[in-house]
């Protein structure tokens, strides 16, 4: 008798959950309306959080914005952070590997900068835990920007009469290699994007998404498992994850923690304005969005110390489809243009570059 009653509590259990997905797919539009909040904290951006010891000020945003642009922070004067962070390719540069000094080939991606000021960690590894930190690395990397050390900074900068008045305006002294990492995170801190169709969805527009949009935001919280790492306002969870590109020579966050449970793990990136900085993955690997998609539903690569949150999927083309239409919907507006104020002429002379 008993096992006869547990026989039927199951298939009603069963037939309650085959109703509640076919009510999903028929009425997802209806149901994603209805709901106040969304799951796993996906929303709006909130305002950055700025540092007690890095107060923001329009002068020093723009100074920022200038350090950004600035080809004589590099060794040979040909580089600038928007070289890897250009804004007309959604402040990356387009290419598999970063280019760096010389042209090499670098063994990573240049992640966008686009919405970092939301990241609890900076780099692909995480080895930087702030923007100020980050924005020193580059500059003094010999594989990177190749600057010949901080004296070599400073020289350049005090050269230039705009930036001696500048940093005494901002900062109340000389240039250091500090205030310059201050001054470029200000400005990273303003490259935000908001008022995205999927924004404006959340801010009570249901109009705003189209209907395969909202499927692909369904499949996105439920059948796509997207939203177990890719959560919260950034579409990021900022951890750390194994995706089976690869059993890599690039040891990932496992390099800084030498924890064996971090080996090939990289860093969740958030997913606003992802459809305007292709190529995709830490290494650059997948061309287009479509092929990244088409990754995850076949479960990935096999790989040592893969993330158990990377599983076949079982996607039909028109899901992937849905999927796509509502990532293009996190496009949004950049709150601050790459606005920087021509010279016309380098701010160290010829005769000094020799």
């Amino acid at each position: 008798m008993k096992k006869h009653l547990l026989l039927a509590t199951v298939i009603a259990v069963c037939a309650f959950s085959l109703c509640l997905v076919q009510a999903q797919e028929w009425n997802v539009s209806d149901i994603l309306d209805s709901m106040g909040k969304l799951p796993d904290g996906l929303g709006l951006l909130p305002q950055v959080r700025i540092p007690a010891d890095n107060p923001q000020s329009s002068r020093k945003v723009e100074l920022g914005r200038e350090l950004f642009f600035e080809k004589d922070l590099s060794g040979d004067r040909s580089m600038s952070c928007s070289t890897c962070h250009d804004p007309g390719k959604g402040f990356s540069d387009g290419q598999p590997l970063a280019i760096g000094s010389h042209g090499k080939k670098l063994a990573r991606h240049a992640p966008t900068v686009l919405n970092t000021a939301y990241s609890l960690s900076q780099f692909w590894d995480g080895r930087a835990a702030s923007l100020e930190e980050q924005a020193k690395g580059p500059i003094m990397s010999a594989g990177e920007m190749n600057l010949d050390g901080e004296d070599e900074l400073l020289k350049r900068l005090e050269a230039s009469p705009h930036y001696q008045k500048e940093f005494q305006a901002v900062f109340g002294g000389r240039p250091t290699l500090d205030s310059v990492a201050k001054a470029i995170a200000s400005y990273e801190r303003t490259l935000v994007t908001r008022n995205s169709r999927f924004d404006q969805y959340v801010s009570g527009n249901k109009k705003a998404l189209t209907q395969h949009e909202k499927q692909g935001l369904a499949l996105f919280i439920g059948k796509a498992q997207c939203s177990q790492c890719h959560n919260g306002p950034n579409f990021s969870d900022s951890k750390f994850h194994n995706l089976g590109t690869a059993d890599a020579p690039d040891s990932g966050r496992y390099a800084i923690t030498k924890d064996p449970a971090d080996l090939g793990c990289f860093k969740t990136p958030g997913l606003r304005n992802i459809v305007t900085h292709a190529p995709y993955m830490h290494d650059g690997s997948l061309s287009t969005l479509e092929q990244v998609v088409d990754y995850y539903d076949r479960g990935g690569n096999d790989a040592t110390n893969k993330s158990k949150l990377i599983f076949k999927l079982g996607l039909t083309q028109q899901e992937k489809s849905d999927l796509l239409s509502f990532l293009a919907s996190l496009t949004g507006e950049v709150s601050s243009g790459p606005k920087i104020h021509a010279r016309a002429k380098p701010i160290v002379g010829t005769a000094d570059r020799k």
